[in-house]
Formats: structure tokens, sequence, C-alpha cells
């Protein structure tokens, strides 16, 4: 039912026709949150491969193409300790808070580790956290950052000192506990420290399609792993993918999902050794999105790794994966 009004300009314009559809709940305004902090930045060793400048070249670059607005990112909370234990060993906590890794677990992290370190890694977790929040309210949120999928419940590895994504899920599940949560892990590195943490926990599926040949060289046992051969294309990648979340949706039946897009996975990137290109990678994100859509799935976004000698191709490959998010939720 609508309502029809007729507005009679005083000139000799012709007559206006507005239609009013009457409100039914209250109106809510749609906004993709992104989690974005100026301590995602973290000062590194001149040389280090880590390519840490990017998270402030995406949200430059958002915001200077109007893919995204200032209103559109979020500064994430501190995340607590008490949502930390719920995936963390207190032992490992108390580690990283009073800085006494020892020196072997430090060269596993890959960064130096100093009080900087630690609360970046607090406020990238917290961010995905926050992001689930928000998905449950508009379907999707993303994080310029998280995906730290090596880190263990009680080590880092792999660049990754809190594992944020299985943080946000274990939060999740403790608020309702009957959630069937689904981890979409496309970086080219398995996520081991995921796959081990979840393990046995049946509302929390796991899957990881990464390169077979690749770090970390002990994979771990996801509820699916799809190992692929070195320079694997578009073709046969995104054909896969394909293949696969229909079985995910049958067989699981998630109501939420986590997705871990890295763009490692480019035929650039000097650490991948898969052979997508950057419009290939896009397809990836395309797909995946859509299927959420498809089947109302909240869905939080992290960026993953991205490793690419030329920061243009892992800055634009990244924010390939926010046009194509707000292209298809808004």
């Amino acid at each position: 039912m609508v309502n029809l009004l007729i507005f009679f300009p005083k000139s000799n314009n012709p007559p206006i026709l507005l239609i009013f559809a009457p409100a039914t709940h209250e109106l809510q305004t749609f906004m993709i949150k992104i989690a974005y902090s100026p301590i995602y930045q973290y000062e590194l060793p001149d040389g280090h491969r880590f390519p840490m400048v990017k998270y402030e070249l995406i949200r430059e670059q958002l915001l200077y193409e109007g893919t995204a607005q200032e209103s559109n990112f979020f500064h994430p909370d501190r995340l607590s300790e008490s949502v930390a234990l719920m995936t963390h060993d207190k032992a490992y906590w108390d580690k990283l808070i009073d800085l006494t890794l020892t020196r072997s677990e430090e060269r596993a992290i890959g960064f130096p580790i100093n009080k900087k370190f630690i609360e970046r890694g607090r406020h990238i977790s917290s961010g995905t956290v926050q992001c689930m929040e928000y998905a449950q309210q508009y379907g999707i949120a993303m994080n310029v950052a998280g995906g730290t999928h090596h880190a263990f419940s009680d080590r880092g590895e792999g660049f990754c000192c809190l594992n944020d994504q299985a943080v946000a899920a274990n939060y999740l599940l403790s608020k309702t506990p009957n959630r069937r949560i689904l981890i979409i892990d496309l970086d080219v590195h398995q996520g081991n420290g995921t796959a081990a943490i979840f393990a046995g926990e049946d509302r929390v599926f796991t899957f990881s399609m990464h390169g077979e040949k690749n770090y970390p060289l002990r994979k771990e046992i996801s509820d699916l792993d799809i190992a692929l051969p070195d320079h694997t294309d578009d073709g046969t990648y995104l054909r896969i993918l394909k293949e696969q979340l229909p079985f995910l949706y049958e067989h699981f039946k998630p109501d939420f999902v986590f997705y871990q897009s890295g763009v490692d996975v480019l035929a650039t990137d000097k650490l991948g050794k898969l052979s997508l290109s950057r419009q290939g990678c896009r397809e990836r994100d395309r797909i995946v999105l859509e299927w959420c859509k498809q089947y109302q799935l909240p869905v939080v976004v992290c960026m993953g790794g991205g490793y690419s000698p030329k920061i243009s191709d892992i800055v634009e490959a990244h924010a390939n994966t926010f046009r194509t998010a707000f292209e298809i939720f808004e």
C-alpha cells in the first residue's frame, strides 16, 4: 500500500506526483563499517619484508576515490583480557603483556616485540570483534587489517600474535552459543592457528584453500583443506571455489561467516607461488561475497597477507575487496 500526493507548483509547470510508502519500522541507514586505526602501522627495521605501509595506503585510496567516506571508518577499541582469554592461554597472554617471550618465540612471530606491538594486536583483534557486531546489524563489516590466522591459542607465528577471527568467533559463541560459524580462509598460506584452535569445535567450520607447498611447512587439519599446486591460475582457482561454496552451505548450514581475503594469491606475490591475476583475485571476492548475500549470511572480511614487490599491486588488490563489497552490499 502506498500513499499518493499530487503537488501543483505555483508556476505553469506540470503537476508532480509524489509517492510515499508507509513506514513499517524505524528507518535505519545502511553503512559498511570499516575498522582502522593509525596503530595498525608499526615501525619495522629497514628491509623487513612485511609491507606495513599498506594499511594507511588502503584507507587513503578508498577515501581518495570515493569508495568509502570518513563515516565508514571506526577506531577499534582495545581488546580486553577477558575476551582474549576466551581463545588464548593465560600463560601465553601473560608473556605478551609482560614482554617475556623467549627469543625463539619472538622469531617465530617475525616482528620485534614491544608494548606498541602488543597494543597493535589488541586493537586489530578488537576491530574484528566490533566488525562481527556491525555485520549482524548491516550484513557486512570489514577490517583493514586482521586475518592473523597463524596465531595459536598458546603461541604466535607468521606475523601473528593474536588470532583475531578466532577471538571474534569465540566471543560470538559466548553471546549466542547456538551459532554456526564458517571461516573461509583464502589466504595463500594455510590458516594453521585457526584450524588448531577450532579442532573438535562442531559449531565452527574451518575452510582453508591454500598453496600446497607454501608456509607453514607443517599443516594443521582444517575441517576442509584444499591444497593447490604451484602456479594455479584464475580459471582453476575460481572453478574449485565455486564448487566448494554450495557444498559448505549444504553440509554445514552456517549462519555467520568470517572471510580471510589475503591477496598473496597474486602471481606477483613474492611469497605466494600461485598465479592469480588482480582481476581473478577480485572475482574470488565477488564469488564469496555474493554467496554470503544470497544466503543472508553476515560476513566479516579481514585483509590477510600480501607481499608483492610493488606496493601498488598489494593496495589495489586489497582495495578491490572493498570496492567489490560496496558494489554488492550497498
